[in-house]
């Protein structure tokens, strides 16, 4: 490159220039702060818009430069300071808002849909990204609606030790979405008799595994600690499918013995379910000043009869909690 009008920079060299995090790069970018363009998935910041924002936030104000030089009939204008806080943004029309919304299940399809009809503006963009994965995202300033299905296996709760964790620091809510029946995907009849965790350590059980960063692979790894089960004894453990049709599909077609998945997924690809776990499907949002108007819409959708109407007709979920908060930090 030659020449600083010519240079850009990612966000892991903004955050090393301005000594921040990452984090606090992404804000400045949602904020308006900073002025971003996107090669492929990675953003980058010219260095011209870099300096204009370092300029807009230095203490003391802008000098106004002089055009022409003093005359004597043009009395010299006094060096004027300005607030340096930066100029308030100006309003986004709601249909350039966008929210991003990571994860699987064929209910955040419909949550996008209603989203949509809402008529509030927003342009929801769907991530079939895994829980765990789903919440790093949303820790990175990627994701603005995040589901998720985590096990604990040290307290037996869902979703919220992993939340706690990973969005150290942030003001967050959780919203119940659903709840469902997990288990395992075996063969019709069953020929290997699986019936619990248990039995992954039986040496004759071939299994088929989940992506890394997904809920139902926390799931089976939660389970096989707490049964004293290495891993690396398990038949087909490195063997990793993106979805739970996926899994299924390859029980059905004989690749495997067993998999870990929901039961809607069992039901549509036709092989046989051992239910084993009941496991709360929840939305996780930020909590701001930004966003109240999005979570107030997110819950009015999630607590409306017509959407749970839509969700309960597709079978195999429990809609008892929908819309319920579960948790959420102190404001």
């Amino acid at each position: 490159m030659t020449g600083n009008q010519e240079a850009s920079y990612t966000t892991e060299e903004i955050a090393d220039l301005l000594k921040v995090s990452k984090l606090t790069v992404y804000d400045l970018i949602k904020k308006g702060d900073l002025r971003v363009y996107r090669v492929g998935r990675q953003m980058r910041v010219d260095a011209e818009d870099l300096e204009a924002y370092k300029d807009r936030t230095k203490s003391g104000g802008n000098i106004i430069k002089q055009e022409k030089p003093a005359s004597q009939t043009t009395p010299v204008q006094p060096i004027r300071k300005i607030d340096p806080t930066p100029p308030p943004q100006p309003y986004q029309p709601a249909s350039q808002r966008k929210l991003i919304i990571s994860g699987q299940d064929i209910s955040l399809d419909l949550l996008a849909n209603a989203i949509e009809r809402s008529g509030a503006g927003y342009r929801p963009l769907r991530s079939y990204t895994g829980s765990l994965n789903s919440l790093i995202a949303m820790y990175e300033g990627e994701a603005d609606i995040v589901s998720t299905h985590l096990f604990d296996g040290d307290t037996g709760m869902y979703n919220i030790p992993y939340i706690k964790r990973i969005l150290t620091g942030h003001e967050f809510v959780v919203i119940n979405l659903l709840s469902r029946s997990a288990g395992l995907f075996v063969q019709k009849n069953n020929p290997k008799n699986i019936r619990t965790w248990a039995d992954f350590s039986n040496p004759s059980v071939k299994m088929v595994n989940r992506e890394i960063g997904s809920g139902a692979r926390v799931l089976l790894d939660e389970k096989l600690r707490l049964e004293g089960i290495l891993p690396r004894y398990v038949e087909g453990y490195e063997t990793e499918e993106m979805n739970h049709i996926s899994v299924a599909s390859k029980v059905a077609f004989g690749f495997a013995d067993v998999g870990v998945g929901i039961e809607k997924a069992a039901a549509m690809v036709g092989v046989d379910f051992i239910p084993l776990v009941q496991e709360r499907y929840d939305l996780v949002m930020y909590k701001t000043p930004e966003n109240e108007y999005v979570r107030d819409i997110i819950l009015s959708i999630l607590r409306s009869p017509e959407f749970q109407n839509e969700i309960g007709a597709l079978g195999g979920y429990d809609l008892s909690l929908t819309g319920t908060i579960m948790y959420e930090t102190d404001s």
